[in-house]
């Protein structure tokens, strides 16, 4: 099924309710980071991103990392949506039989980069934006970092180094749902105004609601019309966002085992009877 022209709103819909499903079927998973970035991911893929999914590997193709790994669920959905590969396969988290790991994973389709660690993604999509200056090619490069990446010494060599080579090419999206896997972000390790630091060391940066498709489509669209530097999206985001029960707490952070009445209470806060 084509879904490029549904409405956005709709497809973010879709989104968390294949990745709640794919959560209960792999009896694993994280839940509150996967819906919170459901919007981003239907703006990128429907809206943003040159890919063409019938040749995951063409050569001019838009780049996308999932930094924070651990919110594959949706990742794996938004790629079966755009066609990389059947829903059921997304449908297999974390299953022997299928290729939908707890991680994503090169081998495949639609899949740029590896993840695992924290702090890995932005120096992996500095280093394609990089290669594309370096061959002369159009194609952008996208990363969605996590609290936790944000926590990492890795994540900002990067940031010093995109904004010191003006890497304009460049698109962070930051995931600041405020939760993790422990406590609080506050609590954990206050950062203070990120957005702050990192506009000091060369980044163009631009505030967001995170689950405001219109607001991400305008994000999206300065961060391609900004140039010589690269750009920071700070999307301010509600973990677990679009099922009232999971919202803002520190539970659904994950990984949880989800049972069968927990999938029927998720569909039924998403509106799916």
């Amino acid at each position: 099924m084509n879904m490029m022209n549904y409405p956005l709103k709709d497809l973010a819909h879709q989104i968390r309710v294949g990745a709640v499903k794919a959560i209960h079927a792999g009896r694993s998973g994280h839940p509150g980071g996967a819906l919170s970035i459901a919007d981003m991911l239907a703006v990128l893929y429907f809206d943003v991103m040159n890919v063409e999914p019938g040749n995951p590997n063409w050569a001019d193709r838009d780049r996308f990392i999932l930094s924070k790994g651990h919110a594959c669920p949706a990742l794996y959905v938004v790629l079966a949506m755009r066609g990389y590969f059947p829903m059921e396969e997304a449908l297999k988290l974390r299953k022997i039989d299928g290729f939908a790991e707890g991680h994503p994973d090169v081998r495949i389709p639609g899949i740029d980069a590896p993840s695992g660690s924290l702090g890995m993604g932005l120096s992996q999509g500095l280093g394609m934006a990089m290669g594309a200056k370096h061959l002369k090619k159009d194609f952008r490069t996208h990363v969605i970092l996590g609290d936790g990446d944000m926590q990492e010494g890795n994540t900002w060599e990067a940031i010093m180094c995109a904004g010191h080579k003006g890497m304009d090419n460049l698109v962070a999206i930051y995931d600041a749902n405020k939760l993790q896997g422990d406590a609080s972000v506050k609590e954990q390790l206050d950062m203070g105004d990120v957005g702050k630091k990192v506009a000091e060391f060369g980044w163009h940066v631009i505030n967001v609601d995170g689950h405001d498709i219109d607001a991400l489509k305008t994000a999206f669209e300065e961060a391609k019309t900004t140039k010589g530097k690269p750009t920071f999206i700070y999307a301010d985001t509600v973990k677990g966002k679009g099922i009232s029960f999971m919202e803002n707490v520190l539970m659904w952070h994950g990984s949880v085992t989800m049972t069968d009445e927990q999938l029927a209470d998720s569909l039924a806060a998403l509106g799916e009877v």
